[in-house]
């Protein structure tokens, strides 16, 4: 089906014009029923017909994993020569390009935005570093017919870009919450480039230091 781009309203448009619609999008997408979801699946499907190796990667992955947030787009990593396949088949068939920047597609039903990484770029400020991001057909792994980055490798591109980049710094923090949330082993580190290990311990250290209360607690006792 051939899809226009003039007048496609994006999902990130939609969820600040209706605050309703947003509720209820917030509410299914821990249901796993969202259009982020079901735009999740649908660029998965194609991506397998066109026998492209893929990972998913960001917030989606994030989920996956299980730090559950809402999230508004779809991180995607391939490779250089197979994003050229993905717009030669793709384009113009239930997705479209709003602009230039190529490494991006909107589905067309609901407009999600689809955004791709290649093999090879460095995450965080972009510079050369000893983490790049890996071809997905060596570290990803099934779940429920998506394939998602492996967690070492997820965690070892968030802290680089977190180190790297100060604007990123959120991506360190999902690391953080990451070892809470899963209460990941110190030894979880042998799995990283040595790069980010240090970074590692340090969160690690932090996530494992008990809560401590306010000076009232004791009359809570």
């Amino acid at each position: 089906m051939q899809v226009p781009t003039a007048g496609l309203v994006t999902y990130e448009q939609r969820l600040d014009a209706d605050s309703r619609w947003a509720l209820i999008q917030g509410s299914r997408h821990f249901e796993e029923d969202s259009a982020v979801f079901r735009a999740l699946r649908n660029i998965a499907h194609r991506l397998k017909e066109l026998d492209i190796p893929y990972a998913v990667v960001g917030g989606m992955a994030l989920f996956r994993y299980g730090l559950r947030r809402f999230t508004e787009d779809v991180d995607i990593l391939v490779t250089r020569a197979d994003l050229v396949t993905i717009h030669d088949k793709l384009e113009g068939v239930d997705y479209v390009v709003r602009h230039k920047y190529k490494k991006q597609l909107r589905e067309s039903e609901y407009g999600v935005r689809i955004d791709f990484v290649l093999t090879g770029e460095f995450p965080g400020d972009g510079k050369p570093k000893p983490v790049a991001f890996p071809d997905p057909r060596n570290t990803s792994a099934e779940f429920n017919g998506v394939r998602y980055l492996t967690l070492p490798k997820l965690v070892e591109m968030k802290l680089a870009s977190g180190m790297t980049n100060r604007d990123r710094m959120k991506d360190t923090v999902d690391v953080l919450e990451l070892l809470k949330v899963l209460k990941l082993p110190r030894e979880f580190v042998r799995e990283l480039d040595p790069f980010v290990g240090a970074k590692f311990d340090e969160l690690w250290t932090i996530a494992d230091q008990p809560i401590r209360g306010g000076p009232d607690d004791e009359f809570l006792n």
